[in-house]
């Protein structure tokens, strides 16, 4: 049986995300595996003619709050336990952002939120939770948010 030794967790800084990350720090402390927290971005606006950004200080923003959310994240988690924690910030289509995050640190486990959504909610929003799952290059635990552990 393979261990498991680096866990990505998958945050959209929702309830559910909230809780995967619990659940992967509780596995990390069990087991002495590190977290990288990930938090995958896509910039709002399409590409315009020309080159040219209309609100080019948008693109700046999203990313700022993205990294500043992150680091609350980290920052919280590391005054809660004894689990190595980081984080890790990346700007791309969500799913393909975390797979590429477990591919670049040899991740043995994701964890991650799900809304559970379904209609036509899933059908017009998609599903990352069910992306990830799958083409992840390893195991995927999703969690959500009003799940307890056992």
């Amino acid at each position: 049986m393979a261990s498991i030794r680096k866990i990505v967790v998958a945050h959209d800084f929702s309830e559910a995300a909230g809780r995967a990350l619990e659940i992967a720090l509780d596995i990390g402390s069990r087991l002495g595996a590190s977290v990288t927290v990930v938090h995958a971005y896509e910039l709002g606006l399409p590409p315009v003619p020309f080159g040219v950004d209309p609100i080019p200080e948008l693109d700046e923003r999203t990313a700022r709050a993205g990294r500043e959310g992150l680091d609350a994240v980290v920052r919280r988690a590391k005054t809660d336990g004894f689990v190595p924690i980081d984080g890790m910030l990346r700007q791309g289509v969500p799913w393909r952002e975390i797979d590429a995050s477990a591919r670049e640190i040899n991740a043995d486990l994701i964890v991650m939120g799900t809304h559970g959504r379904r209609g036509l909610a899933h059908a017009l929003l998609g599903s990352t939770a069910e992306k990830v799952v799958r083409s992840a290059p390893c195991a995927v635990l999703t969690v959500r948010a009003n799940e307890r552990p056992s």
